[in-house]
């Protein structure tokens, strides 16, 4: 067996040459960056890098939403999504990878208004009053309340809620 890098001859059951290293297993072929349209909101962007990364696509959302924020321009953001859209190919049926790590969403149980900063928490396994008091200074820091009713209400619209368990039937004993 010869290696594909340095051209010398290898034993037939190594794994890596002995001369140079390299890996001796047949490469699977690279990734390669696609839309999801079938899981994303609107056009599967967001999809398709969380698929990419092997990443929560909430996560995703969120980091599009203030990376497009907080240079002061949201025009920018929707304009790169756009673009994004255009660009990236869509991806087909055999190509789909849901995300099978952990997901973030709205707490049901440790929850004020909308379970936003208790989900965070359950996510990061930190205290929901963490959570709050940081989002809490995050928004008046920066000069204004306004801002952080926004980024409060973005999340409860781009975080999930929990999926609805299914009612159990009650029975009572005659």
């Amino acid at each position: 067996m010869t290696c594909a890098k340095c051209f010398k001859e290898i034993e037939p059951e190594s794994a890596f040459c002995r001369h140079c290293g390299a890996s001796v297993a047949p490469q699977s072929p690279p990734r390669r960056l696609r839309r999801l349209p079938g899981e994303g909101q609107l056009a599967g962007v967001c999809a398709g890098i969380a698929n990419y990364l092997d990443a929560d696509v909430t996560l995703v959302r969120l980091a599009w939403v203030i990376l497009s924020i907080v240079p002061g321009a949201l025009i920018g953001g929707l304009i790169a999504y756009i673009a994004a859209a255009l660009l990236m190919p869509e991806a087909e049926e055999t190509e789909q990878h849901p995300h099978s790590g952990k997901r973030l969403i709205r707490s049901q149980t440790d929850r004020k208004i909308a379970g936003v900063c208790g989900g965070m928490a359950e996510y990061f396994g930190v205290d929901s009053t963490l959570v709050r008091v940081a989002a809490v200074i995050l928004a008046i820091y920066p000069g204004g309340i306004i801002c952080g009713v926004i980024a409060y209400l973005v999340g409860w619209i781009i975080i999930p809620s929990p999926p609805a368990k299914p009612l159990q039937p009650v029975t009572s004993p005659l």
